[in-house]
């Protein structure tokens, strides 16, 4: 008697909203992940633009941070809009970890599900590495933050100084354990990027033969332009290229 009662006052659960719904499903994170992967390539891309400043010398590099800080000009507090963008990064960088993650252990409890049937002639070394080189991008990301966004890295307390982008920059390149650490870091976003930028075309359908060769070269353009662009950096100042 009692279960019955239970039974039949129990309240009916609530559906989930739609988005809820389908991101709970295998083929939501896929999505997820491919459309937070092109934020975020495109945020790569566009931050080493702007670090490229750095060649044209201290004042360009320092008045292009600046500028990112003055966006919106007297319409909006100082740096407000600079702040939103970071909130809008880090909510797309923690959907797509969540959904990487996620989707890596429901892949490990079914041991060849569906996220594994994929295209094993570009799923190479790459692919099999992602969730380490995203383990490796996603700590250094905490090191760059700490390093060069807020100064409180121990090796640059002393000499950190807000706003001066350029002295900042070669101050901890020419440290060769920050300048390992920033290549080793590259270089593993760069496996995380040739095989994100493939398999996002095909989470997204935009998968054909015909089409399939200039996806691999899109993925070796990004990538190779995001690496060596990186790269130059703790190059140029351990060899004296770039100096305070």
């Amino acid at each position: 008697m009692r279960d019955t009662v239970t039974t039949e006052t129990e309240k009916p659960r609530r559906t989930p909203p739609l988005p809820i719904r389908f991101y709970r499903s295998a083929l939501g994170k896929k999505w997820v992940m491919a459309v937070t992967g092109i934020i975020l390539i495109g945020y790569v891309i566009a931050h080493l633009i702007g670090n490229l400043k750095v060649y044209l010398g201290a004042e360009e590099i320092n008045s292009y941070a600046e500028a990112l800080r003055a966006l919106g000009g007297d319409l909006v507090p100082h740096s407000s809009l600079l702040w939103l963008m970071r909130g809008g990064l880090l909510l797309a960088f923690v959907l797509h970890v969540h959904a990487a993650y996620s989707l890596t252990y429901t892949n490990w409890k079914a041991r060849g599900g569906a996220y594994r049937e994929r295209d094993y002639s570009v799923a190479d070394y790459a692919s099999r590495t992602m969730r380490w080189t995203g383990t490796i991008v996603l700590l250094f990301i905490a090191f760059h933050l700490a390093d060069l966004t807020w100064g409180t890295e121990p090796a640059a307390t002393d000499t950190f100084v807000r706003g001066e982008v350029y002295d900042n920059l070669i101050r901890s390149m020419q440290r060769p354990v920050s300048a390992v650490i920033y290549s080793i870091a590259n270089l593993a976003l760069g496996f995380h990027l040739y095989h994100g930028v493939w398999s996002m075309f095909q989470t997204l359908g935009w998968n054909h033969p015909a089409f399939n060769p200039w996806r691999r070269y899109l993925a070796y353009a990004i990538t190779a332009f995001v690496v060596v662009g990186n790269l130059s950096f703790p190059i140029a100042v351990q060899t004296g290229l770039l100096e305070l």
